[in-house]
């Protein structure tokens, strides 16, 4: 008898301990062309969490003409912490990342296309609602900003520099909807 109470004890300790990981993807992502992703969390504490998220899009679209193509191919990549005043997984929260971004955008609103890489970090809020002990949906928005390496060509196809060097920037980032399964 005394086993099985340890035993179940100990159960009861194990599951206490649980949903110290989440994952998540945001919907409106999907909007931008197309780009997948996902984001890891992990709970430290009652009140802190460490992220990492990926951004990857390797689409490319081409209009009727043939001749001209539009895309906002991208891989990111971001590591970073949370912090949530009432307790992790449940309403608001504040965050910091580092980023790193490939990107390669051009051809929607001019035949011009960009590609480059940028380095930054970002400031970001949001509010997570309780579907259930497992799921939440996640709002949020974020800014973030950094240095920008870029080139910038007249068109997608001939490859004429008009222009490349180095920027500093600061960009909307991960405004979100998103889906989060919690383990």
């Amino acid at each position: 008898m005394k086993r099985l109470l340890a035993l179940l004890l100990v159960l009861l300790s194990m599951s206490a301990a649980a949903q110290k990981l989440s994952i998540s993807t945001n919907i409106l992502g999907y909007l931008a062309l197309g780009t997948l992703n996902a984001d890891m969390s992990y709970a430290i504490s009652r009140n802190c969490s460490i992220t990492a998220d990926i951004r990857y899009n390797p689409f490319t679209f081409r209009k009727e003409d043939q001749h001209r193509q539009f895309q906002c191919r991208q891989q990111s990549y971001a590591v970073g912490a949370r912090l949530w005043p009432w307790h992790i997984w449940s309403g608001w929260w504040f965050a910091s990342k580092l980023r790193y971004q490939e990107y390669n955008v051009g051809g929607l609103f001019s035949s011009e296309t960009e590609e480059g890489d940028r380095f930054g970090a970002g400031f970001y809020a949001g509010f997570t609602y309780m579907l259930s002990p497992h799921f939440n949906l996640e709002f949020g928005a974020g800014l973030w900003g950094g240095k920008d390496e870029y080139s910038r060509y007249s068109c997608q196809k001939c490859g004429v520099t008009v222009k490349n060097g180095s920027r500093f920037f600061v960009l909307p980032d991960d405004i979100m909807v998103s889906v989060v399964y919690v383990f």
